[in-house]
């Protein structure tokens, strides 16, 4: 297995990902994560897998000094596309996370690294490059791929045979991430080195509601309902994603 880029499926995942509720929630969690979290003042940002550079954007349009660095060129053309059209100004890197640990002349205050990790052959390898591509007081703000809600949406729809053979890729043509990644795992190997201080779920019910209910469904009220649930105790590791904001020790 080797890290899957998306040279191939650019156009896909925009409409996919984003043209929809489940991009539209997806980016309602991620901003008002960093909302709160975030300092008021200007932070040098890197977008680690920027893909569209949705998240850059969203930061640049605050004032913050954004560094996307993605490995598919259609995609970070997607994003370049997307700045030129606001009229805002960042910095574009054709490479992979690999290429980045001493590239730069100083640590980032925020790195971004939103689902990358289920996409790598090696997850966990990861992790000491953002590490030392964050200030020491700065913040990685972490979302992927949760293995226990594809568990979960297997068990509901009874596809209990690819379950006990743990069949979780998708075809080669499919969107479902390669490696879904277990929190508990990714936690033990975070704690050496990150502080995890806030965690939410992304799409916490959207993707379990039945089509008809979802079609019915005014996108204000699942955003609305989304928020207000992304930290529910009962019900934020049944996001589809999780979205960790890490400080480091």
């Amino acid at each position: 297995m080797s890290d899957r880029h998306f040279d191939e499926l650019a156009t896909r995942f925009a409409e996919k990902i984003y043209g929809g509720a489940k991009g539209a929630i997806r980016l309602a969690v991620l901003q008002a994560d960093l909302g709160e979290a975030l300092p008021e003042r200007p932070l040098r940002v890197l977008d680690v897998g920027a893909g569209l550079g949705h998240m850059a954007l969203w930061l640049a349009e605050r004032g913050h000094q954004v560094t996307l660095a993605e490995p598919a060129e259609p995609m970070l053309a997607g994003a370049r596309e997307r700045f030129a059209d606001a009229g805002l100004a960042a910095t574009f890197i054709h490479a992979p996370w690999q290429e980045l640990t001493g590239r730069f002349e100083a640590p980032f205050d925020l790195v971004i690294c939103h689902a990358v990790l289920e996409w790598l052959a090696e997850p966990a390898a990861i992790l000491p490059a953002l590490h030392g591509l964050t200030v020491a007081d700065g913040l990685l703000s972490l979302a992927f791929y949760n293995k226990d809600a594809l568990i979960y949406r297997n068990l509901l729809k009874g596809h209990l045979r690819k379950l006990r053979k743990e069949e979780f890729a998708g075809e080669k043509q499919s969107l479902t991430p390669q490696r879904p990644l277990d929190p508990r795992e990714l936690a033990a190997q975070l704690a050496a080195h990150w502080q995890v201080e806030t965690q939410s779920g992304v799409r916490v019910f959207h993707d379990y509601m039945p089509r008809e209910f979802q079609a019915k469904a005014q996108l204000a009220d699942l955003l609305e309902m989304e928020l207000a649930h992304r930290r529910h105790p009962a019900f934020a590791g049944l996001g589809r994603y999780l979205h960790w904001i890490c400080r480091p020790r």
